[in-house]
């Protein structure tokens, strides 16, 4: 292959991960799809190809839809053992943040809320709102009609009820957010935690030391009891983490997230999504699987003071 056509994937790669994360709501599974697309081109008689970009977004568009489709991922899914997973703050496969739509388009709220559509809605939602495409791009990508993309795109809007205030966190907003969510976690006040949260706040923990499948809990009080108790330091708990863990602060899918490491190994992540300056969904995620990309990302980084230095 010449290198021109390296070049000329390789000047689209973080594109096309950005896409096909939004669109699988999974790191591991969009750099494999990407590999895919780049065995394709490394196949395609790239002398044929008139628009270089519009050929690997169409590849890795319906790669990612056959994926979606697949008998696998739709058991996976149903079964309701799934969480987007999450990523760093610049992190590149995040791709563009620049308006409200885009940095919607991936937070771990957006990403659930995607699974409630079909395939094709979901396609037409992230080319239209997180990537600013016409319809009549989106049309020809997907090989359906200009009618047929718009009244996906209305059908997509209908179902994602996104909220529509999200603003940039920094690092500072979010170690003031997680700092206040620690101080009334630790305050043996269950009241203090719960003014934290909206009323129809969530929280959704995966089975990394809870048991197998993920568990949910929609009870303002019973999610501030069940972050108090997982919260506590106890001895038995920094035996299993193999040391006093650190709780550092991090920006996580666009939301104020606490990093658990022992000797700079991310052991956990709890992810805080705000709405209306409250939180109102808690994301808790420990499966290495699930959280390693962020692990990854995490080592190849200088970090700020720990919050807790010694948990």
């Amino acid at each position: 292959m010449k290198a021109t056509g390296v070049e000329c994937f390789e000047a689209s790669r973080s594109r096309l991960a950005s896409l096909a994360y939004r669109l699988l709501g999974s790191a591991t599974d969009a750099e494999d799809t990407v590999q895919d697309a780049f065995l394709r081109w490394q196949a395609a008689d790239q002398t044929r190809i008139e628009i270089p970009e519009a050929w690997l977004t169409k590849v890795v568009t319906n790669l990612s839809l056959d994926r979606l489709r697949s008998a696998k991922t739709r058991r996976e899914r149903v079964v309701g053992d799934w969480m987007p997973e999450p990523l760093l703050d610049g992190d590149p496969m995040l791709g563009p943040a620049e308006t409200v739509e885009q940095r919607e388009s991936v937070t771990l709220a957006v990403l659930t809320l995607l699974e409630r559509l079909t395939p094709i809605e979901r396609a037409v939602f992230v080319l239209r709102e997180a990537f600013s495409y016409s319809h009549a791009e989106i049309a020809d990508l997907l090989d359906i009609t200009v009618s047929a993309s718009q009244q996906h795109a209305h059908r997509a809007r209908r179902h994602v009820t996104a909220r529509r205030d999200v603003g940039a966190v920094d690092a500072a907003a979010a170690r003031r957010i997680v700092g206040a969510f620690l101080d009334a976690a630790s305050s043996g006040r269950t009241e203090r935690l719960v003014e934290l949260l909206t009323d129809d706040a969530t929280a959704i923990i995966d089975g990394a030391g809870w048991g197998t499948g993920l568990k949910r809990f929609s009870d303002p009080e019973q999610i501030a009891a069940v972050l108090r108790a997982g919260l506590k330091p106890t001895p038995a708990k920094r035996r299993m983490a193999g040391g006093s863990p650190a709780v550092h602060t991090a920006v996580v899918n666009g939301s104020p997230a606490m990093i658990v490491t022992v000797d700079d190994r991310v052991l956990a992540a709890m992810i805080l999504e705000i709405r209306d300056g409250r939180v109102a969904t808690v994301h808790g995620m420990a499966a290495p699987e699930r959280i390693a990309r962020i692990a990854r990302e995490w080592s190849r980084r200088e970090h700020a003071e720990p919050l807790i230095e010694s948990w």
